[in-house]
């Protein structure tokens, strides 16, 4: 479903990743991993096509990204679902407005049953109506996930999910997250947290890849 091919990137004429190959097919699932600012979020962006690598091509669903149009990026990214690190919400709307959002500007309104079952999976029903600013951290990490899932993507791509909330929800998260890759979608997680990779390793069939000395390596059996 997307596909980098001999990706490079950098930042000011300097390289941050080169060489980098990566598929994301459907029913697989990924933890990507390495130290802080070896490029995780940005291979993510790359994936979401908010970035263009400076060499290589990334395929998206059959289709070379290079060749699409601004409207052809923002149909594809419907078919992606992100939890941005930062969890950033409208905080004058509701947490069921929030979670819509993306329906509402796709000029597609919610039907009110699938947004009331969707905030039942993920155990916000009796905070719908709440304002971000009302929720806890795991709270609002449940919300960023609903708000991802909205569109029914084919692929989640979820940036450190886990890194301001309690091992309980991690937990929590970790087996939502691979109840979605039960039916077939892809799952990219970045993450820190090695115990959440084992944990997941109980549960669905992982590879962990690394980001180390500027290329994207699978870890090894240390993990």
């Amino acid at each position: 479903m997307i596909t980098l091919s001999d990706i490079t990137y950098g930042y000011g004429g300097n390289d941050l990743f080169k060489g980098v190959d990566l598929e994301l097919t459907p029913g697989s699932f990924h933890f990507l991993t390495g130290p802080s600012g070896a490029g995780k979020t940005t291979l993510m962006r790359l994936c979401y096509l908010d970035l263009v690598p400076t060499f290589g091509a990334v395929s998206v669903f059959g289709r070379d990204a290079a060749t699409l149009d601004r409207d052809g990026i923002a149909l594809t990214r419907r078919r992606i679902g992100v939890v941005h690190q930062d969890c950033k919400f409208v905080d004058h709307l509701s947490i069921r407005d929030n979670v819509a959002l993306p329906l509402e500007v796709a000029g597609e309104p919610p039907a009110p049953e699938n947004l009331s079952e969707l905030l039942s999976w993920v155990g916000l029903s009796e905070r719908a109506d709440a304002r971000p600013s009302e929720l806890s951290g795991g709270e609002r990490q449940r919300a960023a996930l609903a708000r991802a899932l909205i569109m029914s993507p084919d692929v989640i791509l979820a940036d450190e999910p886990t890194g301001n909330v309690d091992w309980e929800m991690s937990q929590r998260l970790l087996t939502l997250l691979a109840e979605l890759n039960r039916l077939g979608k892809a799952v990219l997680i970045a993450t820190h947290d090695l115990n959440l990779i084992r944990t997941a390793k109980s549960m669905v069939s992982a590879r962990v890849l690394r980001i180390r000395d500027g290329s994207l390596q699978l870890a090894g059996a240390d993990l």
